[in-house]
């Protein structure tokens, strides 16, 4: 888990939502900008991750963007946004282990056959017979 927040920069805007009057006079949204290719913390293999798993979230100049107005304040939603972009570029790094296909066992089979025999005498337990 690398910290990267140094490369972070915000811009802040008004935000939507609950806080009355609070709301049109204070910039409480919140958005965090990182530009992916210039970083310092990621070799090529790793910024080549991210962008294609990131793809729908980063702009054409390359810059990794992410908005957050769910506090009325704004340093509460600076923390928030920093907490999800690092969470959503770790995520991203994770290579999902490669899966192997497998036979079913001869027993698994057995029991499958059998499961199947039990369900078909117990339907056939209930036909009425003259």
């Amino acid at each position: 888990m690398k910290d990267f927040t140094r490369e972070l920069s915000f811009k802040t805007s008004r935000s939507s939502g609950a806080g009355g009057q609070n709301v049109n006079k204070v910039e409480t949204s919140v958005t965090v900008l990182w530009n992916v290719l210039e970083s310092g913390f990621f070799n090529d293999s790793q910024k080549d991750l991210i962008q294609t798993k990131l793809k729908n979230r980063i702009n054409a100049d390359g810059l990794l963007f992410l908005t957050v107005s769910e506090s009325r304040t704004q340093l509460a939603n600076k923390n928030k946004a920093v907490e999800k972009i690092i969470d959503l570029v770790n995520r991203a790094l994770i290579i999902p282990k490669k899966r192997f296909a497998t036979k079913p066992s001869r027993n698994q089979k057995q029991k499958r056959l059998d499961t199947k025999k039990k369900l078909s005498d117990k339907k056939e337990n209930r036909k009425f017979k003259y």
